[in-house]
């Protein structure tokens, strides 16, 4: 008889660890507190991208993180007002801000994400219909000095593909990108990056999902658990109590939550990230663009361009910074040409998951036989999605380790609230 896994979040980790554990031959139910892949996964900007794997602490993030409180055009805001109840975490994320962490943290990620790639291919393969392009991702500078940085990060990515690119000078980056700015003076092409459309992808999935029998439900927050010792027997809900074999918490921002209703802490903060999507541009780009020192992407998909990024510590609050939206939006306007002119816009802000060593969280959950968690990917949901499912979905159907899997164990924390 086919186990039971209610698996608690329907975003882009949540829909992924489904399809791997339908695979597998679980019975997969899958709830959602909204619409199925509706919050930030359905809003960004779609790239797959295991060069961005470099954790968000490092050397100078705090220092920098404490000056972005007065400066709400930051790509890296702190919300004075979130301080009360992220003290605690930012305490956290401070231990962590030191280059040998962030060294390990890099290696962890870059050997987790090494599949995703073949793995995107295989869901292709497999019948999921999604629109996924390869024609690499253009970072685009307006001062040289820059890019240093990040061509530092790539240095280390070495040992799995990448390297010091070419370097590019403003008038070759806009023969390849006609639609850059004259203020953009260098940059680089990394051909291997790929990027999807985020809706094409959850839609998709849903699709490909209900037609395996996956019961998928929308608008059912879980208000609670049913335990029995060390087990967890039943997600509890406004409306019944689902009952299931297996457990897993892939809620996104609201992860930690869930974790509370368990007995167990879990340090996931809200990161709030910012997206504007201009309907059949005027200007449309031949590839996504990394517009480096505003730390934005912009992403072309079909009839449709999307500016997105920046992170804001903020908790899970509803507001909008609507003085945000209009920084992203002069931010952009210093690399790109008429990028805002279209028939239509819409402006989102999506909550993201965050540890405080800027690692998933994925893996078992220490105290209990049957409740996994996998959540915390940040601003790498969509890259990371198809390996974190295949790694966790092995360890839950097979019990067998999965070593991809160890720097980013739930164990690592203090987990008892």
């Amino acid at each position: 008889m086919a186990s039971r896994t209610v698996i608690i979040g329907g975003g882009i980790i949540g829909l992924a660890c489904a399809y791997e554990l339908r695979r597998h031959g679980d019975e997969v139910v899958v709830l959602d507190r909204g619409e199925l892949g509706a919050g930030a996964s359905a809003h960004n900007a779609g790239l797959i991208v295991p060069s961005f794997s470099a954790p968000l602490p490092g050397p100078g993030m705090v220092r920098a993180a404490l000056r972005s409180m007065f400066r709400p055009d930051s790509p890296f805001y702190l919300n004075p007002r979130a301080l009360p109840e992220t003290a605690g975490w930012l305490r956290a994320f401070r231990r962590h801000a030191n280059a040998r962490d962030q060294a390990a943290g890099l290696q962890a990620m870059a050997t987790l994400g090494a599949s995703t790639m073949a793995l995107f291919d295989e869901l292709a393969a497999d019948g999921v219909r999604f629109d996924m392009r390869s024609d690499g991702l253009l970072f685009a500078y307006l001062q040289e000095k820059e890019m240093e940085h990040t061509l530092h990060e790539l240095e280390r990515l070495e040992g799995v593909g990448y390297g010091r690119p070419a370097l590019l000078s403003g008038p070759e980056l806009r023969e390849l990108e006609p639609g850059l700015s004259d203020g953009v003076t260098a940059g680089f092409l990394l051909p291997q990056e790929r990027h999807v459309q985020p809706e094409s992808l959850i839609a998709g999935l849903l699709a490909h999902l209900r037609q395996r029998g996956v019961q998928l439900r929308r608008g059912l927050p879980c208000t609670g658990v049913r335990r029995d010792k060390r087990r967890v027997t039943a997600a509890l809900t406004p409306s019944s109590a689902i009952e299931g074999d297996r457990f897993l918490i892939a809620a996104g921002a609201w992860s930690g939550r869930i974790a509370q209703m368990c007995g167990v802490r879990l340090p996931i903060q809200a990161i709030r990230g910012y997206s504007v999507t201009i309907s059949d541009p005027i200007r449309q780009f031949r590839r996504p663009v990394y517009l480096g020192e505003a730390r934005l992407i912009a992403s072309p998909f079909e009839r449709s361009t999307r500016v997105a990024g920046w992170l804001e510590l903020s908790g899970i609050h509803p507001e909008i910074d609507r003085g945000r939206i209009r920084s992203l939006r002069h931010a952009a306007g210093a690399y790109l040409r008429t990028w805002e002119s279209g028939s239509a816009e819409r402006e989102h802000a999506g909550l993201r998951p965050l540890a405080p060593d800027g690692l998933p969280v994925i893996g078992a959950v220490p105290g209990f036989d049957n409740l996994f968690a996998a959540t915390g990917h940040g601003a790498l949901g969509i890259t990371m999605a198809p390996p974190t499912a295949r790694a966790l979905a092995a360890l839950m159907t097979g019990g067998e380790p999965q070593p991809t899997l160890d720097p980013f164990s739930p164990g690592r924390f203090r987990l008892r609230s």
